[in-house]
């Protein structure tokens, strides 16, 4: 029997973002920080935070919806819902579980995928197999994250991480068109909890003596140094993998860390920093929910032109990190 291969597109984006606005100005009256030093060498200067009674759930559902909308489909044409996230509802049931219950996405299967700042590519590689496959037509792929419910607002790391959401709808492509190659690591060979959650898992589950290991903790020369090292190999070995140089990409739409480790990389693989796109000075880093955010961004704004070689990459927690490149065609 051939094996069916099927090339895969993205056919539609959304995005959400909290109404709420956190300033760099706020923050340095709760915690020891300078608003200008953020902007100068992270690269923030607001972010979005969620309000007590919202949920990372309710930011992927609508992301999910605006995406299902963008794409002309409707909610029952989607097979599969995948949703990374490190800041899940709950531990049980999925985020993706809520996700598909607000949707009301009957024909869809649903689940949970965990590669922190990493998992939308993660995500976006696991629904581009089971479309190639043939298993799935339509899969909604979303990156979500609420890092304000875990992060600890009285030290200085707090001015790193919004929240927010994006997603896309992965459907069947021609050979000319689409995703045209991923390439996914994880290196657990040196420092691989730089950056990490310790508390409320089956290592050191949670207490009332240990609340303060639910907030995540970062080592910030760790995340620089390994960042700068895995994005360059990740890179180069995708374009590699598909006959590319860096002068063929047209834009590069990055997971969002800091605007120094954006433009150290941008130097390393020789990319002008022009065609790397941020939007971190208005959201920070939404971890998950950074690259689709930003590409719902530049496709309702009419920033990508069809044909367009865009560069993908992100690298995150344990470390996981990545590269894609897809040919535009909307």
């Amino acid at each position: 029997m051939n094996r069916l291969v099927r090339t895969v597109k993205i056919i539609g984006t959304g995005s959400c973002v909290p109404d709420k606005i956190v300033t760099n100005e706020y923050l340095e009256t709760v915690v020891e920080t300078n608003s200008r030093w953020v902007y100068e060498n992270v690269g923030i200067l607001e972010r979005r935070i969620v309000e007590d009674n919202q949920s990372t759930s309710d930011l992927a559902a609508t992301a999910g919806l605006r995406a299902i909308e963008n794409a002309g489909l409707r909610i029952e044409d989607i097979g599969l819902i995948i949703v990374a996230t490190a800041t899940p509802d709950r531990k049980a049931p999925s985020t993706a579980a809520f996700v598909h219950k607000k949707l009301n996405a009957k024909e869809a299967a649903a689940f949970d995928l965990n590669a922190v700042c990493s998992g939308f590519l993660f995500g976006m590689s696991v629904g581009s197999q089971y479309i190639s496959s043939g298993v799935y037509n339509n899969v909604l792929v979303i990156g979500a994250d609420t890092f304000s419910k875990i992060t600890d607002w009285t030290r200085r790391d707090a001015v790193f991480f919004g929240d927010g959401a994006g997603a896309v709808v992965l459907s069947v492509a021609n050979d000319e068109e689409g995703v045209l190659a991923f390439r996914l690591y994880t290196n657990t060979s040196n420092e691989m909890l730089g950056f990490t959650i310790p508390g409320g898992g089956s290592e050191i589950p949670l207490s009332k003596e240990n609340l303060y290991d639910q907030y995540f903790q970062m080592n910030g020369r760790a995340v620089f140094d390994t960042a700068i090292k895995s994005l360059p190999i990740a890179i180069n070995q995708v374009m590699e993998d598909v006959g590319l140089s860096i002068g063929q990409i047209d834009v590069m739409i990055p997971h969002q860390p800091s605007i120094r480790i954006l433009r150290k990389t941008a130097e390393i693989i020789g990319l002008p920093f022009e065609k790397l796109m941020t939007n971190m000075e208005k959201y920070a880093n939404t971890s998950a929910g950074t690259i689709p955010i930003l590409l719902d961004e530049l496709n309702r704004e009419k920033r990508l032109s069809k044909g367009d070689i865009i560069l993908f990459a992100a690298v995150g927690s344990g470390w996981t990190y990545g590269a894609s490149i897809v040919k535009w065609d909307r």
